[in-house]
This record gives C-alpha cells, sequence and structure tokens, in this order.
C-alpha cells in the first residue's frame, strides 16, 4: 500500500511538471503564431499581406484535430465575395500517429487584385460525422499583385554531384506568362547576397529567350546562343540544364522540358 502512495505521489508531480513545460511552450512561441487550442499556425499574422505561393505551417494538439493517413486537415483560401481562391492539403511531416501533429502545405492561389480573404481550416474527419468536422479561420489580405516563385542555382559545398540545385525564392509581378518571367528571373543570377552564401549560375547573364511554349505538359524553350558560349566542362553543361529544367517544373502544367538553341535540340550545350 505504501508503495502505491508513493507511485501516486510521483505521477502527480509528473503532471505538474508536464503542466509547467507545457505552459512555457506555449509562452515561448511567435508572437506571430495564430492559434486556437486545438491548432495554430506559425508565422501568419491576422491581417498579413500574403502572395501565391503561401507556404503555411503549424500543428494540431488533439481533440478533432487529428492525423489520419499522413494528414491532419485541408486549407481553403477564401476571398471576400466567397470565392474559393485556392485549397491545399496540411500534410503532415511528424508522426501522423502521435499527437501534437506538425503540419505544412503549399498554398497556390490566384487572386486577381488586392483585396480580403480568410484561411478557412478544416480538420480531418475520417469518421464522417457531421458533429466532428472543426473549422478555423484566419483572416489576411492576399496580393494579386506579385508571386513568390523559386530559381535554381548552383551552390559551393552544396554536394559533389553536377545535377544538384537549390531552390532560392523570388517575388515577381504576377503575370499570365508566369513561367517565362521566372526564367527571366534566373538567367539573372545569384544576388550580392546569395552569391556570398555560396550560389552560383552557369547561365551567362546576356542569354535569352527566344521562345516558351507550354503544351500537353511540355515545356520547350529556345534560346540565343549566349546560352552555350564559352561553356566548358561537362558538369557545368549538366548544371545549365538542371537550373532550367528544375526552375521550370515548379509550375503544376510542365512535366517535362526541351531546351533549344536557335531553333537546334540536337548538339547543344556540349561540354
Amino acid at each position: 500500500m505504501k508503495l502505491g502512495k508513493n507511485g501516486l505521489l510521483i505521477g502527480i508531480v509528473f503532471l505538474l511538471l508536464l503542466s509547467v513545460v507545457f505552459s512555457f511552450y506555449l509562452l515561448s512561441r511567435k508572437d506571430d503564431n495564430f492559434s486556437s487550442k486545438k491548432i495554430e499556425v506559425y508565422d501568419i499574422k491576422e491581417g498579413q499581406v500574403v502572395v501565391s505561393p503561401l507556404v503555411i505551417k503549424g500543428r494540431v494538439f488533439g481533440g478533432n484535430w487529428i492525423g489520419f493517413e499522413g494528414q491532419v486537415g485541408t486549407v481553403d483560401l477564401i476571398g471576400s465575395d466567397g470565392t474559393k481562391l485556392g485549397s491545399a492539403i496540411l500534410t503532415a511531416v511528424s508522426d501522423w500517429m502521435q499527437l501534437p501533429i506538425d503540419f505544412q502545405a503549399i498554398l497556390v492561389f490566384e487572386a486577381a487584385e488586392d483585396g480580403t480573404a480568410s484561411l478557412v481550416f478544416h480538420n480531418e474527419n475520417p469518421s464522417g460525422l457531421p458533429e466532428r468536422d472543426e473549422t478555423m479561420n484566419l483572416p489576411l489580405t492576399v496580393s494579386g499583385a506579385k508571386r513568390k516563385v523559386a530559381i535554381y542555382l548552383g551552390k559551393q559545398s552544396g554536394g559533389d554531384s553536377c545535377t544538384e540545385v537549390f531552390a532560392v525564392e523570388r517575388e515577381i509581378k504576377k503575370t499570365e506568362a508566369i513561367a517565362r518571367a521566372t526564367i527571366e528571373e534566373l538567367i539573372k543570377g545569384p544576388t550580392a547576397e546569395e552569391k556570398q552564401a555560396g550560389y552560383f549560375t552557369g547561365i551567362e547573364s546576356d542569354t535569352k529567350i527566344n521562345k516558351l511554349t507550354i503544351v500537353d505538359g511540355t515545356a520547350g524553350i529556345d534560346f540565343n546562343e549566349a546560352l552555350e558560349e564559352g561553356v566548358g566542362g561537362s558538369c557545368r553543361v549538366v548544371g545549365i540544364r538542371q537550373q532550367i529544367i528544375q526552375t521550370l517544373m515548379q509550375f503544376e502544367k510542365v512535366k517535362k522540358v526541351i531546351i533549344s538553341i536557335n531553333g537546334r535540340t540536337e548538339d547543344i550545350l556540349q561540354p
């Protein structure tokens, strides 16, 4: 009986310590986090101006906010007029069977102009019972003028493979020719800060795009002769190809990339 009392005392002390640690965790979270008692979104403030694509990270803590088959729910971006501007799955990035569960989503949206909107988070409800549905709304301001894209650069000490390139972010004016505008950003190369961080490009700055088409999932991009002028070494050639291919492949409609120079696809970019 004495051992039982000791065990009960230890259990109470443990629960008190756990409560203190959890309270400290909540107090130490960033002020930018938006949360309810069951779900928290990191680094997005109420009313914040966002552009597409929007990276959403957060955590769910339980109740009806649970994990199921690798995800914890979905999120919709709803415009002020009720139009759905975009949606994404809240993918679990920690063990989805063990609470709390960290999640991430990349939400691509189309906004014709700046305006108010709301992120509407929906919990994962495998039971299908309406009484277990839950939502959380996060009011935002969307920007239709710009959007975020990635360009791919090489990086010193980033790896031994010639095919290894790394994404860096750019914010550009929204345009229907988004793929072309992104390649034009790629041609500009790394910023001064990125160069200091070890990023580099194999593409010459006087390279020009002659034509870019995307048909049935295939992006055909034709450059002027500057793309291959002064190119030496098979590693640099492979790197140039990967920079272009990976930059274009970020767009959902692009499944394959064909590079040409002044209409030629054969014998180009030779070391």
